[in-house]
């Protein structure tokens, strides 16, 4: 069973990817993506909706419950995104991923050979 921690911090994940605000943080998509993207002719906010909606959470792709990884498939391709939760200037690791006050997010979208 999960922990409160670890509840709290899911929906904290959750809430970022799918583009709550009052969760900070950032979102990048590798240059591997942005190539496909272009190649595809296909607008980055796609794919962007295309994690939000992301809900395939599995104890492989998700061993911890704390809803920071995802894998799929898009036009024949597998991608990975994964959040990671930095300190207020993006130095280093946060000491506390569920206090908003001194926790950013990163969201990185990147094709699996990109890994």
């Amino acid at each position: 069973m999960a922990s409160f921690k670890t509840a709290e911090l899911a929906q904290l994940n959750d809430a970022f990817r799918r583009g709550d605000p009052s969760v900070p943080g950032q979102r990048l998509i590798t240059a591997g993506v942005v190539h496909l993207l272009n190649q595809l002719d296909i607008h980055a906010e796609t794919l962007i909706q295309r994690v939000a909606q992301f809900n395939d959470f599995t104890d492989h792709n998700d061993p911890y419950g704390e809803h920071d990884f995802g894998v799929f498939e898009f036009h024949g391709h597998q991608l990975f995104w994964k959040i990671d939760c930095y300190d207020a200037d993006y130095a280093l690791g946060s000491d506390d991923p569920t206090d908003l006050s001194k926790t950013r997010r990163v969201l990185t979208i990147m094709l699996a050979d990109e890994w």
